[in-house]
């Protein structure tokens, strides 16, 4: 950090590090699941077909509830303020990361996996109103990068970790302990957390810092609550809505049916997919960090703020592209497939960090948890598309002709095709991406 951050204050970081690791919890308790599967296969008698069906419907009542979870999520955190409604939505998910472990065959699982979509919802709009609060517009797609990095992290974590506490431990204390991780964070927040303008931590200098380019807006204002009509008559929400609804299913793909892929297409065990799964989330992260610091450095050479966000979402949708020869080239070394992969999920996080930062770009801090809210719900009607057309159709057609590669290969092409369309709709939606006066 230089020494002008230096002497204004870095107390905003530390706000950062705690949304980063909510947002690492997340990921850890809706990624386990996809790390126990053989584990889950082999307790439950699934036949190799009945699997895929039974893995698609547990993957499909976690987006559907997710989605139902994104209709409120935003709103009441809206209307409870940040400290409070993100304080909820964590120890709530984390009761029911550990309840999957009371689960005893798919009926169970996917009564789990609502109570999880459902108030997992409450993360990102939670984590974008606490950085629409605690940034200012530069430096927002950097703390949104990181913050979001948080979801390789967890994504991490969980190949190296869930399928030995599984094997020593037995799979259902993969679910516990990942469950209890919520409980420390909980501390922490009400520890360390506060809006800028009552933070007893925080300096004068700072303060103006983050406020000084917008202007103040009372805690009471920021509570407000904005009804989703009167945000759906806004080109804005709509952009963003679109821009989720496409690129946020490749996402859920690379999240639960990366492990699968390997095991298929490779022949890899359930510890053989560790590492390269692992590696393909390490690059991930580098591209979420790296995502938002691009158009921080534009915008600090004097480009607009919207020319630099789009720039920035342009060249990360032609890096995604590819993820086309994932299987060819893995077809050569496994690892060359590793590393494109790794590329399209790097590429998509810093695609994720600008997507998320263009909410606090054009609208008010009242409306930014609800927009979120609204955008990651059509993100998960996206991934519910995404496994009633593709994995619970196409792929078990593919399982029962005994060609699942084909699919794969599919899937593939979607993957690299989803954010080009996503940013040429976008782009005609909102060219200059106007700030929503409410």
């Amino acid at each position: 950090m230089n020494q002008a951050n230096a002497a204004i204050g870095r107390y905003r970081w530390t706000i950062c590090s705690l949304v980063f690791f909510a947002t690492t919890v997340n990921y850890l308790d809706r990624n386990v699941i996809s790390y126990l599967r053989p584990f889950l296969a082999e307790a439950f008698h699934w036949t190799p077909e009945q699997e895929v069906i039974d893995y698609s419907n547990i993957e499909l009542a976690f987006k559907i509830a997710y989605a139902l979870g994104m209709l409120v999520a935003g709103g009441i955190i809206d209307k409870l303020g940040t400290k409070l409604g993100y304080a909820i939505a964590t120890g709530l998910w984390s009761l029911a990361a550990i309840g999957h472990a009371l689960a005893t065959g798919t009926g169970g699982f996917l009564i789990a996996r609502v109570f999880l979509g459902v108030t997992e919802a409450g993360n990102f709009p939670a984590a974008i109103k606490a950085t629409a609060e605690w940034f200012p517009q530069k430096e927002r797609a950097l703390a949104t990068g990181i913050f979001n990095s948080g979801s390789n992290i967890g994504a991490i974590i969980v190949p190296l970790t869930v399928p030995h506490i599984a094997e020593k431990y037995g799979w259902q204390w993969a679910f516990i302990i990942t469950g209890i991780v919520g409980f420390v964070w909980l501390a922490l927040w009400f520890l360390l957390y506060e809006v800028p303008q009552k933070h007893k931590r925080l300096s004068q200098a700072e303060l103006e810092y983050i406020t000084s380019d917008k202007l103040e807006e009372s805690v009471e204002e920021s509570k407000e609550k904005v009804s989703w009509i009167k945000l759906l008559s806004f080109r804005q929400t709509w952009a963003f809505a679109i821009g989720k609804l496409l690129t946020d299913p490749v996402w859920w793909f690379y999240l639960f049916w990366l492990p699968d892929f390997l095991m298929k297409q490779y022949k890899l065990t359930a510890t053989e997919i560790i590492w390269p799964c692992a590696l393909v989330y390490m690059i991930g992260s580098i591209g979420s960090i790296g995502g938002g610091w691009l158009p921080l450095k534009l915008i600090n050479n004097n480009w607009p703020a919207y020319k630099a966000r789009k720039t920035s979402m342009l060249l990360y949708a032609f890096a995604v592209l590819p993820v086309l020869f994932a299987q060819q080239l893995g077809a050569i070394n496994i690892w060359f497939a590793i590393l494109v992969i790794g590329l399209a999920v790097s590429a998509h996080q810093a695609w994720s960090a600008n997507i998320f930062t263009t909410v606090s770009d054009m609208f008010p801090k009242k409306a930014t948890a609800s927009v979120t809210g609204m955008g990651g719900m059509f993100g998960a009607l996206g991934g519910i598309l995404l496994t009633v057309l593709i994995q619970k159709n196409m792929f078990v057609y593919y399982t029962k002709i005994g060609k699942i590669e084909t699919g794969y290969f599919i899937m593939f092409c979607i993957c690299g095709a989803s954010y080009l369309l996503a940013w040429l709709i976008m782009h005609i939606l909102v060219p200059r991406m106007k700030k929503v006066e409410l």
